[in-house]
């Protein structure tokens, strides 16, 4: 079975930490959206929220997107799940995405970030105010922040989908 990273990762440097942590991150997001179906993909099981599985895989996509390609790359890409008509748009995916798509999207976005990141030190700086730039630093320890809170909303919906709970790299 595969460990945490905190084990591996106990005694690396600042930039292969934070990389590592948000990695596990990312293959938690996976992990929580596997092995339910297209239609469970889809359900809010947590009244009021109307977050899905799915809904949180488009939006950490184009957070994955906004911070790496627009925050520090400069690139003026713009979002993968936008809609003029709903600015939740990545949270509420159109029929035609699949957990499959959705997750080839993700990872393509992941590996386009981490190119990025590995052309920038920590303490670099992207060209883009929001209302100020950013360094790379700030920008992983934020990317895990948004991750942990998120998964934390994956934990609950896939609990309600099919009682799955837990981390499977976690030790026990």
């Amino acid at each position: 079975m595969p460990r945490w990273p905190k084990d591996e990762l106990a005694e690396s440097d600042e930039r292969t930490t934070l990389l590592g942590f948000l990695q596990h991150q990312r293959k938690f997001l996976e992990f929580k959206v596997r092995g339910v179906s297209e239609a469970a993909a889809r359900e809010a099981t947590c009244p009021p929220s109307d977050l899905t599985l799915l809904g949180l895989v488009c939006h950490l996509t184009d957070v994955e997107r906004g911070w790496s390609q627009r925050g520090l790359a400069g690139r003026s890409t713009s979002a993968i799940y936008s809609s003029r008509d709903d600015r939740d748009a990545d949270f509420h995916p159109s029929s035609d995405v699949t957990i499959d798509s959705a997750l080839e999207r993700f990872w393509s976005e992941v590996g386009e970030a981490e190119a990025i990141y590995a052309e920038m030190d920590l303490d670099d700086v992207g060209p883009r105010e929001r209302p100020v730039r950013y360094s790379l630093r700030w920008v992983l320890v934020h990317l895990i922040e948004e991750y942990a809170r998120h998964l934390g909303h994956a934990d609950l919906i896939r609990e309600a989908i099919d009682g799955q709970v837990g981390d499977p790299m976690a030790k026990d």
